[in-house]
């Protein structure tokens, strides 16, 4: 079935009274793991989520009220993770090694996680359910734009939002590059971070 994942399961200890949030914590975490790993994430239900951590059903309503408030927690756990990454590849880096490492580090994140890379901007979330968590990666893309070089300003033609608009465009080519690599192994790729470089180098050198 898509929502086997091959794990053995072993019988779910009770929290202790007052734990309840460990609960919560257990429920967002196998969403999590169902959505990057599951042969069809886009079937997963409240229901297969509670046989994951293996308590009744109802037990979930405690906690969030839909599905989509417990897949909003899973997006802002992933977009956490590799906010992280990135603030720790770029710390101390200033100018064009700044953004290289910024660069790098989103990619290598979604290479070494294509399950919870495509759980974030591959729609793997189920039809019909309504996420907010989305908005949360606009922080990604401030991260990645206050990054580029300033725009050269010719009089008073430059545009406000020029800067946004190659911020999207970076990060456009950045999610292009991890997708292909991760939809197309087979293709013969030079290796990802000079990959980068050479993304870098053309944002800078439009930016410059």
């Amino acid at each position: 079935m898509a929502e086997s994942t091959g794990r053995p399961r072993t019988a779910r200890v009770r929290n202790p009274r007052g734990q309840g949030g460990r609960l919560r914590e257990q429920l967002v975490e196998a969403a999590a793991h169902l959505l990057a790993d599951a042969d069809q994430p886009e079937s997963l239900t409240l229901r297969s989520v509670a046989r994951e951590v293996g308590v009744a059903p109802a037990s979930i309503y405690g906690h969030f009220p839909d599905l989509g408030a417990l897949l909003d927690q899973v997006l802002e756990l992933r977009y956490r993770e590799l906010t992280e990454a990135l603030r720790s590849a770029s710390e101390g880096l200033d100018g064009s090694e700044r953004l290289m490492g910024l660069c790098a580090a989103y990619v290598g994140w979604g290479l070494d996680h294509p399950g919870e890379y495509r759980t974030l901007f591959g729609g793997r979330i189920p039809a019909g359910v309504t996420v907010a968590s989305h908005e949360t990666g606009i922080g990604l893309l401030a991260v990645l734009t206050a990054a580029l070089p300033d725009p050269l300003a010719d009089g008073d033609d430059v545009k406000p939002d020029e800067r946004q608009r190659a911020g999207l465009l970076l990060w456009t080519s950045l999610h292009g590059l991890v997708s292909a690599r991760m939809e197309h192994p087979g293709i013969p790729w030079p290796p990802w971070r000079e990959h980068v470089a050479d993304i870098v180098a053309l944002h800078g050198a439009a930016g410059a």
